[in-house]
């Protein structure tokens, strides 16, 4: 497998109107995702075009098998580091724990004014990523794939919405807020492009067909 880290792979505003619930979704946002802002379409099309195609394999896959939430800093996990990055007013505890803020999840519209109904999101799923050739890294990989901070990978989301999600790729789930899906598949093909992980015929076709319309 080539060492992904010599490649060198290498917001959205949203307006206060209306009232924020204290959970659910809203009209209009009142936080907007810090997610690192992928790669351009014509750049991510590029990426595409180079990326192996090859079927997936889940034999041997454990989550545990991708050390995740590790410590950043200080008392911060991954979690409450993405947490305080995606939200607005965000207030936290000696432990880092988010007491306060406001989150607004891109893949459905929805404003969350509680930590605890937000998810992190591996934008490209950690089974995925075991399927398309992270069964071949060694667990410091691993980690650095579940915790990576500096590709568009980790994004807060409503947690039911992630959870449907789950495993899935681009050929069978998609964010239901249509603008923000040219973002999705251009962080998907980033991520999987810097990683060196294959896509199958299905997912390329997918991504295909939505870059296609960025």
């Amino acid at each position: 497998m080539r060492k992904f880290y010599a490649r060198g792979r290498l917001s959205v505003l949203a307006a206060l109107t209306g009232l924020i619930a204290s959970v659910g979704a809203l009209n209009a946002p009142t936080a907007s995702a810090a997610l690192p802002t992928p790669v351009s379409a014509a750049t991510a099309r590029t990426y595409l075009s180079q990326l192996t195609v090859a079927t997936e394999n889940r034999t041997g896959y454990d989550r545990d098998l991708f050390p995740h939430w590790i410590t950043v800093s200080g008392t911060c996990n991954t979690r409450e580091t993405v947490l305080k990055r995606d939200g607005s007013g965000v207030v936290t505890d000696s432990a880092c724990a988010s007491t306060s803020g406001s989150w607004y999840s891109p893949y459905d519209g929805a404003t969350w004014t509680v930590a605890s109904d937000l998810d992190i999101d591996h934008l490209v799923p950690l089974a995925e990523a075991w399927d398309s050739g992270a069964s071949a890294w060694t667990t410091s990989q691993r980690q650095a794939f579940a915790n990576d901070l500096t590709r568009p990978q980790l994004i807060a989301v409503t947690d039911n919405v992630n959870q449907a999600k789950g495993d899935q790729d681009p050929a069978t789930w998609m964010p239901s807020v249509t603008s923000y899906r040219c973002t999705y598949v251009r962080a998907w093909v980033q991520v999987k492009y810097y990683y060196d992980l294959s896509v199958d015929s299905a997912e390329k076709s997918a991504l295909t067909g939505y870059l296609a319309n960025c």
